[in-house]
């Protein structure tokens, strides 16, 4: 996909979404599995299938299997007949009209976007948020697709000031999933554990962006250190040898939402977007 659609593709359309990431297996399209992105985009096909090849999506954030969404953001470029066929701030109703009323995945908002928008690269922040009950919790099973659980006690405190130390820009070697050719360089601009009103922990954490499996790494690290099992000096240097390690867990995927994505005003979308690539290639 280009950056700025080119003159058979005009209308680059904005689409926010949500969803229930259980039943999938990520948002990628993949063969043969069911994922965020093939449902999508099977929808757009029913709608535009009379209007040439159907639009595909590029997204903020691909999540993994079984993390969920409140935030995500994705867009899509239509050819003249196809925005003709129906305009882009209506294209959220007929989404979720094809999807049916019980679907685990919702396009939130829909509209015209500014040609050198990218939901990918315009990008300048993710905001993740992960909730765990431990066991001074009351379990509550109406919870249990969107918090992880863990069978000791953890000290919230600890993990607040072990998340702390983790702050800035910074070699995240440690904690994500080695890519050929991909930067683990991230800025991690906050970082937080607090208990809500029922005891579940909570954290939220944004950054710049987030390499594969960084977030679930950086929460198995806090539980680490809540357990007692080593502590922040410790995971400081755990973090400065940048090689992954077996001293603390990638947690799982169901207590992971992707909460809200952050962009620049329009004027600042293309140099946003040629400052990513440049970075993250």
């Amino acid at each position: 996909m280009t950056l700025v659609p080119s003159a058979e593709y005009l209308v680059r359309v904005r689409l926010g979404i949500a969803y229930d990431g259980t039943g999938f297996s990520g948002w990628a399209k993949q063969p043969a599995l069911r994922t965020v992105q093939g449902v999508l985009e099977e929808a757009l096909d029913t709608i535009y299938h009379r209007h040439g090849p159907a639009p595909t999506l590029v997204v903020a954030g691909r999540t993994d299997a079984g993390v969920h969404a409140t935030g995500q953001v994705a867009h899509l470029d239509l050819t003249l007949a196809q925005a003709a066929r129906l305009a882009p701030e209506a294209l959220a109703r007929r989404i979720n009209g094809v999807l049916g009323s019980t679907s685990d995945v919702v396009v939130t908002s829909s509209a015209r976007a500014d040609p050198h928008f990218d939901a990918r690269f315009s990008a300048t922040w993710r905001r993740y948020e992960y909730r765990l009950a431990d066991a001074s919790t009351e379990r509550n099973p109406l919870e249990r697709t969107f918090t992880a659980a863990y069978a000791g006690s953890l000290d919230a405190a600890l993990m607040h000031a072990a998340a702390q130390s983790l702050l800035g820009l910074r070699d995240f070697a440690s904690f994500c999933k080695p890519r050929e050719g991909a930067t683990t360089i991230r800025s991690l601009q906050s970082f937080t554990w607090q208990r809500d009103d029922e005891g579940v922990l909570v954290s939220r954490l944004q950054a710049d962006a987030f390499c594969h499996s960084m977030v679930r790494a950086l929460v198995g690290a806090c539980v680490g250190v809540g357990e007692g099992r080593f502590d922040t000096s410790e995971l400081v240097s755990l973090s400065d040898a940048l090689e992954r390690t077996s001293a603390f867990k990638v947690m799982p995927a169901r207590g992971l939402i992707l909460r809200e994505v952050g962009y620049p005003e329009a004027s600042g979308f293309a140099d946003r977007a040629l400052q990513t690539r440049a970075k993250r290639t």
